[in-house]
């Protein structure tokens, strides 16, 4: 299975240590998050999706545990806006090169703005998406901040 993807190379790049985990996609999963961390054996909460959102305007990116709901109200605040809604999926596919299930915080086609739930400093290390269904990179959560320029905030 390959495992070359805009993140993995990013990270390469980086230097910052992460570990690739590869499963079998089910294309009739019906959470990309759930479906990886059972595929994979960890808790949901250490898993986490990245969302786009568009923040008065501009498009912005919250990373939350797959347990949860990205509060809309709490990443304005995070990130001085007044109002959030969730990013059409085709708007966020296009402003980070990923399909949706495989948006990656690492590696996007633009940079963005970004918020990452403070409970991620409650792992040693998170689960992000490696850039495709089917991939995720573990990373500790103090890398993703520094690849990613992401705040951390209550957001889920």
């Amino acid at each position: 299975m390959a495992t070359g993807t805009p993140a993995t190379t990013a990270l390469r790049a980086a230097g910052v240590p992460f570990e690739i985990h590869a499963y079998v996609h089910d294309p009739r999963a019906k959470s990309f998050g759930l479906e990886a961390a059972e595929a994979l054996g960890v808790a949901a909460e250490r898993v986490f999706k990245t969302l786009l959102v568009d923040v008065d305007g501009e498009l912005c990116v919250g990373i939350v545990p797959v347990t949860t709901e990205l509060d809309l109200k709490a990443v304005a605040a995070a990130l001085g806006g007044k109002r959030a809604r969730m990013a059409e999926a085709a708007a966020a596919q296009r402003a980070t090169g990923y399909v949706l299930g495989g948006i990656s915080p690492i590696g996007q086609k633009h940079a963005h703005r970004t918020v990452l739930d403070e409970t991620a400093d409650l792992w040693d290390t998170v689960f992000v998406s490696g850039g495709r269904r089917g991939l995720d990179v573990e990373i500790a959560p103090d890398d993703l901040v520094a690849l990613t320029g992401a705040r951390r905030a209550a957001i889920g």
